[in-house]
């Protein structure tokens, strides 16, 4: 086999094993460190909710109770779609696209996964079906869920500049003012201005049902949802990695739009 000169270090086959043998050393001791963080979420203590939490679904009026359908274990996705939004956004719509291939299989390991969001459930239907997902997707619309888990802020919460979101008090890059170039055009997509856009942020949300009693266990938010873009999974093992300047992603069916 030859090699030719393609702007990247090219070498033997044996140079290539010994460099690969280095990095599956660290590979290890990542999946390891993996590991034990895992362990770490699941030990963090249980919080009991007192708050009743009302959602729409496609089945009704449901409590956060009844999200679980039967299981022990409830997975939320906080998912970007406010009530004025005209469409989901980008971002969690490529996270969202693995769903409905893993949902299942949580279902039948006594784990539910819901997405939720403050749009009212009319528009998560319709772009439900747009996208061809079947995953359940709850409203959150007439509760303070959204707010309440750190992922929703009033227009007054926003002018005061004094927003949690991951944990911190301090500006997240989203809510810098001029926005972002990425905000305002994933804004536009979503058929609301920058600022509208940024009051609802993407997270996800983890809660344990026992003995009738919903307890939260988790939550993470920002780059803490890297794990859940599947796509990134992949692409963090190409030989180009990430190769982005810029939004380069769009949502599935607008791919020979762009």
């Amino acid at each position: 086999m030859t090699t030719q000169n393609v702007g990247h270090k090219t070498g033997t086959r044996q140079e290539w094993l010994k460099a690969r043998l280095d990095l599956l050393k660290d590979e290890k001791a990542l999946v390891h460190q993996s590991d034990a963080l895992a362990l770490r979420r699941q030990e963090l203590p249980w919080v009991k909710l007192d708050k009743a939490y009302h959602f729409d679904t496609d089945k009704g009026g449901a409590t956060l109770a009844d999200l679980f359908r039967g299981r022990s274990q409830l997975l939320v996705y906080h998912f970007m779609f406010g009530p004025d939004y005209t469409a989901g956004c980008p971002s969690c719509s490529a996270i969202a696209d693995g769903f409905d291939g893993f949902a299942i299989h949580l279902a039948n390991h006594d784990v539910m996964l819901w997405a939720v969001s403050r749009a009212p459930l009319a528009k998560l239907q319709g772009y439900k079906q747009r996208m061809g997902w079947t995953f359940p997707w709850a409203s959150s619309l007439s509760s303070d869920f959204n707010y309440d888990f750190n992922v929703s802020i009033t227009e007054e919460q926003q002018k005061s500049g004094k927003v949690e979101y991951n944990y911190d008090i301090n500006r997240h890059p989203m809510d810098l003012n001029p926005a972002p170039a990425p905000v305002v055009e994933f804004a536009k997509t979503c058929g609301v201005d920058a600022p509208t856009y940024v009051r609802d942020k993407p997270g996800m949300s983890t809660f344990v049902l026992k003995e009738g009693v919903v307890y939260h266990t988790y939550s993470t938010y920002a780059r803490g949802l890297d794990g859940l873009w599947g796509m990134y999974q992949w692409l963090d093992r190409a030989p180009l990695g990430r190769n982005e300047q810029g939004i380069w992603w769009h949502r599935h069916d607008e791919y020979k739009k762009a």
